[in-house]
C-alpha cells in the first residue's frame, strides 16, 4: 500500500476507534510489517504535534491511539461546562411526565398509558440526563425500570418529586376523556 494512503487508512483508524489500537492489528490492515507501520506511526504523530491543529497520536504500550493535544483541555473543559440545549417536544414531555409521576416505571408501562412506542422520546431523556436507568423489574425478561435524575429537578426546578404538581380529579377525567378520543379516531381511521 502506498505511504500516504496506509496514513490516511491509519488516521481512520484510530480517529474512529476513539482508543488505543495494538500496532499488530494496524499492520495486519495496511499490509505491513509492525517495524514499518510504527515508522509511519512516528512519522503521523510529528506531522499532527508539528501542525496548529487540535489532535495528536500517543503510544501506549505498544499500541497508539489519536488524541486531543495537552493545550486544548481548557477548551474541552469550557465546552463541558457548558449547558447542554434540548428541545423536549410534546412527546418527549408527555414520558418524561409519565416517568416523573409512575417511577420507577418500565418501558411497557409507559407505553401501555401512551399507546404508542416510546423507545425514541426514552432513549432521548436518557440522552438529556433526565432519567436514568434506576435497576430492574422482578419478572420474566426483567425489565428496566426508569427514574428522573438530580438534572431533572434542577432543570424544572425543584428540589423533590414530592414538588410536582398534584393532578386534580377533574384533570385525570380530562386526560382520560382526550385518550379515550385519540383512542376512538385511531380506529376509525
Amino acid at each position: 500500500m502506498e505511504r500516504q494512503k496506509a496514513k490516511a487508512v491509519l488516521e481512520a483508524i484510530l480517529f474512529t476507534m476513539g482508543e488505543s489500537v495494538e500496532v499488530e492489528r494496524l499492520a495486519t490492515v495496511i499490509e505491513e510489517d509492525k517495524k514499518v507501520t510504527a515508522e509511519i506511526l512516528a512519522e503521523m504523530k510529528e506531522e499532527y504535534d508539528n501542525a496548529d491543529g487540535g489532535l495528536t497520536i500517543i503510544e501506549l504500550d505498544g499500541a497508539f491511539q489519536m488524541c486531543t493535544k495537552g493545550d486544548m483541555y481548557e477548551y474541552l473543559i469550557k465546552i463541558a461546562k457548558t449547558p447542554r440545549k434540548y428541545v423536549l417536544t410534546d412527546t418527549i414531555l408527555e414520558t418524561l411526565s409519565i416517568i416523573a409521576y409512575k417511577q420507577p416505571i418500565t418501558r411497557v408501562e409507559i407505553e401501555k398509558i401512551r399507546g404508542v412506542s416510546c423507545d425514541h422520546a426514552v432513549n432521548r431523556l436518557v440522552e438529556f440526563g433526565l432519567i436514568t436507568e434506576v435497576g430492574r423489574l422482578d419478572a420474566p425478561g426483567r425489565p428496566l425500570l426508569f427514574g428522573t435524575t438530580e438534572e431533572f429537578l434542577r432543570s424544572f426546578g425543584v428540589k423533590s418529586l414530592e414538588e410536582l404538581p398534584e393532578l386534580s380529579a377533574v384533570q385525570i377525567e380530562e386526560f382520560k376523556e382526550q385518550a379515550e378520543q385519540e383512542i376512538s379516531v385511531s380506529v376509525n381511521v
